[in-house]
């Protein structure tokens, strides 16, 4: 059964979410501090986590940041904050996706559906050899692991999914607009600029000099092309 781990301080929210999501025959676990619902999300290997922002203790961001020094399970944040630099912030410390109160539990649960489709896709069409190898990058899709030079690089859920669509088809332009569908689902949300900031996380992993990228090149106005080898 896939398992969810709801981290939310206020009741009024956190039932209903709950139950919802039960709804959906998805066994669901409660915090209401940020330390209970960290150690349950460390403890517990969820297949995702619905995380909000402003908790007791230990607020969602520390969270989100724990979780991913350990874990690459999908993130989903709940914040009651509108500014874009929330919104950043919680994906540069590797949200998968973010939910602005208030919100409909249609919404949430679409964006939940669309999470763990990711998550079962991965489980479903990798191979028992799978892996790419260009120029000095070595992709593990088993495995879920990138290594540079044989080095560890440390990716998080999302970065994973997109450089393994870009590496994949390396030498092709790859549209903004398929990403989206490959990476996020058709169904996605949240703000287009999610792609943008990834682009640059990965960048800031791969490239020797991120400010003139060889491997992830921008093709503009059309999307992205990954160059087939090292220069």
């Amino acid at each position: 059964m896939t398992a969810v781990i709801v981290i939310e301080d206020d009741r009024l929210i956190s039932e209903p979410l709950a139950r919802a999501l039960q709804g959906l025959n998805y066994d669901v676990t409660v915090a209401h501090t940020g330390p209970a619902g960290l150690a349950l999300a460390l403890n517990q290997s969820p297949d995702l986590v619905i995380l909000d922002i402003m908790l007791p203790e230990m607020d969602g961001w520390e969270v989100c940041k724990a979780i991913r020094e350990k874990s690459v399970v999908p993130i989903l944040m709940l914040t009651a904050l509108s500014e874009e630099i929330d919104r950043i912030l919680g994906l540069e410390l590797g949200a998968d996706d973010y939910l602005t109160k208030p919100f409909s539990t249609r919404e949430l649960l679409a964006r939940v559906r669309a999470l763990l489709r990711r998550v079962e896709y991965e489980r479903t069409h990798v191979t028992a050899t799978n892996q790419l190898v260009i120029g000095s990058l070595r992709i593990d899709l088993n495995q879920r692991q990138v290594f540079k030079a044989d080095h560890p690089l440390a990716l998080r859920f999302k970065e994973f999914e997109l450089l393994s669509l870009l590496a994949g088809r390396a030498g092709d332009v790859i549209t903004r607009a398929e990403i989206f569908d490959k990476v996020w689902g058709t169904d996605w949300l949240g703000d287009m600029r999610t792609l943008d900031v990834h682009i640059r996380w990965l960048r800031e992993k791969l490239e020797d000099d991120p400010s003139n990228p060889h491997y992830i090149q921008t093709v503009r106005g059309v999307g992205y092309r990954f160059a087939p080898g090292d220069s």
